[in-house]
Parts: structure tokens; C-alpha cells; sequence
């Protein structure tokens, strides 16, 4: 039987979306999904997208950023939105909302409008599974499902972690993808040449939908492992590179533990942090003896690239 749900729906201004996303998303225990065309034509001129842009999409509200999250009905949604919205309101953060019962299989379908074709960095291309690639030429292709996971490989974070992997992924090296949502950095790994990558994710819909993403693109069990856990407390032995996209307090816990899964060569990639977060993150790099070797930017984002000292 169908599962009815809720989709919370909150408008906010262009300048009070990251801080609105951050605290939207602790209320939700199955992602939010934002819809952001407050930049869409550079963003398109910047990551390549093929057929991305229609008349729908240039018609968008370019002044607001709708923030969707979404609760089974049995869940009590009117108790999910005064909760969300007493922290909206003590951050000073105006908004209006709508609530909208929809389907499971309306909720997964909705990807579809706008997720297409995507060439991230030299060598790699996302494609949606629904679509064949188009003019990839020697692009490796990751064709993705991003059910309920809501990864979908277009968001700046996740276009840096894939900018920076390509130089520093190499054939036989084994990767740990801390965080791994559907799945997208570990599989571009093994898409890159890794022997084998292992990702973890507290979110048990994510670890599902990122073992089936595998399954798509022709791995097996072996080369591509997911496990459900908090951060590392899974984990076993070490890897030759680490990638971390998650947002800077959790990069500041990971900190603690991250060089007992590293090697002396071992290249740590993390991604999600933005500027006014910077100097926090740079001190937990500098208190867990971790040196930055490089760092990049995309928009108001930022990722490093990290080794042991």
C-alpha cells in the first residue's frame, strides 16, 4: 500500500537560505530538497548542464528559495511546522509555508522535471537512469537514481568534491565516502579507477538507495560497500583517500577520529563548509594535525584537501 505524505513547504529570501536550510534540515529526519533558481543561468554556463534550462524553469522566483521537507502524514506535520517555525522565528528568519499531501511514487517522480544530464569536472557525467548519456566522448558515467536521498550531483559541494577527486583518485586506491547520501562519490571513485570504495551514512534510506546506484552501474558488493552509522563508528582500517560533503560542524566532529582511518599518504577531501564557517574548520584541521594542501571554491562554498602533517 501507498504511504501518504506531507510536503512542508518554506519560502525565504535568497540571503536567509543557508542559514533557513541548516536548521530545516535538523527537523527532518528524510533530507529537505531546495529549490534555488536565484542563480540558474550562471550555474548552468558553470557546471555544463545539458537541456537543463525550459520555460518553466526561467520563470521561477528568482528572489526566494523554496525549501521543501517531507513527513508521513501519520507523523503529525502541523507539530513538525510550529517546531520548525518558532526556530525560523528565532533566527529572524521570515518565510511563508504551504502543506501538500502527496504519494510516495509522486514524491519520487518529482525528481524528473528537472534532473538531467550533468559533465562535473573533465571526466565525469551524471546521468539520471531514466536518460541514455549524450555526447559523454571519454567521460566515465555514473547513471543515478536519487530516490529519497535526494542527491542528485548538481549541488556546488558535491561539484567540488568531484573537481578535486579527479586528481587524486588513482587505479587501485581504496576510498571511504563519509556521509554518502546516494551514493554519487563513492561509485565517481570507482568510476575513476579505485579498487574499492566503502560509504557511510546514518540515513538507512540513503545507504539503500546508494547500494542500489551501485547495482545500476555494475558493481558488486565487493568494490562498493555502504554501511548505515554515525560518521565512522563503523568503520574499520584505513583508505587511501577520504571524502567528507557534509556541512562544517559535523566535519569538526569527524576531525576528532578521521586520522586513525588514514595513512601517511592518505589525501582527506571535505566539502560542505561555508565561508563564515571557515576559520571553525581550520581550527579542528590544526588541532587534529591535519595540514591543508589545497583549497577551492564554488559560489559562497568552500572544500580543502587535507593530510596528515
Amino acid at each position: 500500500m501507498q504511504q501518504d505524505w506531507i510536503d512542508i513547504t518554506l519560502s525565504v529570501s535568497v540571503q536567509d537560505a543557508e542559514s533557513a536550510q541548516l536548521l530545516i534540515g535538523e527537523s527532518s529526519p528524510y533530507g529537505i530538497y531546495v529549490e534555488d533558481y536565484s542563480r540558474l543561468e550562471e550555474e548552468t554556463r558553470e557546471i555544463a548542464h545539458i537541456d537543463l534550462i525550459d520555460k518553466d524553469l526561467l520563470a521561477k522566483d528568482r528572489e526566494h528559495v523554496k525549501i521543501h521537507l517531507y513527513i508521513a502524514a501519520e507523523e503529525n506535520p502541523r507539530e513538525a511546522l510550529a517546531q520548525i517555525g518558532e526556530k525560523l522565528a528565532g533566527a529572524g528568519i521570515a518565510y511563508t509555508e504551504s502543506l501538500n499531501a502527496i504519494q510516495q511514487e509522486d514524491w519520487a517522480n518529482n525528481w524528473k522535471q528537472y534532473f538531467h544530464q550533468v559533465n562535473i569536472g573533465k571526466k565525469m557525467c551524471i546521468c539520471p537512469s531514466w536518460e541514455q548519456a549524450q555526447g559523454v566522448q571519454d567521460r566515465a558515467v555514473l547513471y543515478l537514481e536519487p530516490g529519497m536521498a535526494f542527491g542528485t550531483g548538481t549541488h556546488a559541494t558535491t561539484c567540488l568534491c568531484m573537481e578535486v577527486m579527479e586528481d587524486y583518485i588513482t587505479p587501485g586506491c581504496e576510498v571511504l565516502d563519509v556521509g554518502c547520501g546516494s551514493g554519487i562519490l563513492a561509485l565517481s571513485a570507482l568510476l575513476l579507477g579505485a579498487k574499492r570504495a566503502e560509504g557511510v551514512d546514518i540515513d538507512e534510506k540513503a545507504v539503500k538507495t546508494a547500494r542500489e546506484n551501485a547495482a545500476r552501474n555494475g558493481f558488486d558488493e565487493a568494490q562498493a560497500v555502504f554501511t548505515q552509522g554515525d560518521l565512522t563508528e563503523k568503520i574499520h582500517g584505513s583508505f587511501d583517500v577520504i571524502v567528507a560533503n557534509i556541512v562544517a560542524d559535523v566535519i569538526v566532529l569527524l576531525c576528532r577520529d578521521i586520522t586513525a582511518f588514514m595513512k601517511e599518504h592518505t589525501v582527506l577531501i571535505v566539502s560542505g563548509v561555508i565561508e563564515p564557517s571557515e576559520a571553525q574548520v581550520l581550527e579542528a584541521f590544526r588541532q587534529c594535525g591535519l595540514a591543508v594542501l589545497r583549497k577551492e571554491q564554488k559560489e559562497d562554498w568552500l572544500s580543502f584537501v587535507l593530510q596528515k602533517k
